[in-house]
């Protein structure tokens, strides 16, 4: 059984200039998802996919590899995370490379831990899932979700205007951390969610997207309330 850990890290990011080696708490961002894939000891190997010189030496300072430069097909901003997989993949079957099962876990996901991995695995070997990834619980029911229509405020779901909070379904949010699969789903270019796909749980303190400075300021708080104990 042979697994490949995928970080894709292109240079480009627009809203956080150098995003993915930012520091982040007396490191680059992207050195957290690397440590924690190393540290799973769960891949074969571990590698940084970028267009980016700079970004490639920081992977390898912190002992990931890339062994080729995403192209620019790739590396633009309609390039999809499927598309970057794809050409990992077929890059590495062009080296003699094959792999049963790829995780891609994302440059700025500082709450990826070894034993997240581990158990995103475990479950995926055992319970012969397709994709396992970490999900958090929205913190209000999005059944009693509110929207604005023509200058007008309603509900959502209005048959759950009524219904006690408690007595709905928890409705879960992909944490966008980490994506554990069958090499095979990937290649075959299938959804994530393909009706044979699982979460796990993690707490709403344990994951944050990155998309402004004002989440990485919260990111930072998080990762302090959670880690530094």
């Amino acid at each position: 059984m042979s697994n490949l850990a995928v970080i894709p890290a292109r240079g480009g990011s627009k809203r956080i200039p150098r995003k993915n080696i930012r520091d982040f708490l007396g490191k680059p961002i992207i050195a957290y998802s690397i440590q924690a894939a190393l540290e799973s000891k769960l891949f074969d190997k571990v590698m940084v996919s970028t267009d980016d010189n700079e970004i490639a030496e920081v992977a390898k300072r912190y002992g990931a590899s890339v062994p080729f430069l995403r192209s620019e097909a790739a590396s633009n901003d309609f390039a999809s995370t499927a598309d970057v997989l794809i050409e990992v993949l077929n890059d590495y079957n062009k080296l003699g490379h094959c792999f049963d099962y790829t995780c891609c876990i994302y440059p700025t996901a500082v709450f990826v831990t070894s034993e997240k991995l581990q158990k995103a695995f475990n479950l995926l070997v055992q319970k012969k899932y397709s994709s396992v990834f970490p999900i958090i619980p929205f913190s209000y029911p999005i059944w009693r979700s509110l929207k604005i229509d023509n200058q007008i405020l309603s509900m959502n779901f209005p048959k759950y205007e009524n219904s006690r909070s408690q007595d709905l379904p928890v409705a879960y949010h992909d944490a966008g951390q980490f994506y554990f699969s069958k090499t095979e789903v990937i290649l075959n270019k299938e959804s994530t969610l393909n009706g044979n796909s699982f979460g796990i749980v993690i707490d709403e303190l344990e994951g944050q997207d990155i998309d402004n400075l004002t989440d990485w300021a919260i990111a930072e708080m998080k990762y302090k309330i959670v880690f530094y104990k």
